[in-house]
């Protein structure tokens, strides 16, 4: 796990060296994380974020995405642009004797305002996996309904 964290970190790493479409912020719902975007296209963006999930019981949780812009919305020309993104990704976490890893979708709708750099949005993010109970050399296995009560608010600022 540790090697696959630190390999991704230096994908994003490698990737960002001439980088300027950063953006920086947090998520708030379903638990608390870090997020950080890179946009390498008008319309494509990588998502990362890192945190705590309270879907159950307090656990650390890792989702990295692909999103595409889908489209733009011109709602309230004086306030901002208004968004719908989409996207697809990988999300693991875990606690001790706990670990669950899914395919993570994405649907997101939001407002990047004109006067600042600043998006909100509101995501849903379904996880698809298996949660795995592991203790004194046995595991099991159970599919992890929780993954689809994955809401979330986020607020990111663009660099």
């Amino acid at each position: 796990m540790k090697k696959f964290l630190l390999a991704i970190f230096a994908m994003l790493c490698v990737a960002g060296v001439s980088a300027q479409d950063w953006s920086a912020g947090a998520r708030l719902g379903s638990g608390f994380q870090a997020v950080g975007t890179y946009s390498y296209n008008g319309n494509d963006y990588f998502e990362g974020r890192f945190g705590a999930s309270w879907l159950g019981s307090v656990s650390a949780d890792f989702t990295v995405l692909h999103n595409w812009q889908i489209c733009t919305m011109d709602w309230t020309p004086s306030a901002g642009k208004w968004f719908f993104d989409a996207g697809v990704g990988l999300n693991v976490g875990g606690k001790a004797h706990y670990a669950y890893v899914g395919i993570a979708g994405l649907a997101r709708l939001g407002i990047k305002f004109n006067n600042a750099p600043i998006s909100v949005s509101v995501d849903y993010t379904p996880v698809i996996g298996p949660g795995i109970g592991y203790a004194g050399g046995h595991s099991q296995a159970v599919f992890r309904d929780l993954g689809f009560a994955n809401f979330g608010v986020s607020c990111v600022y663009h660099f």
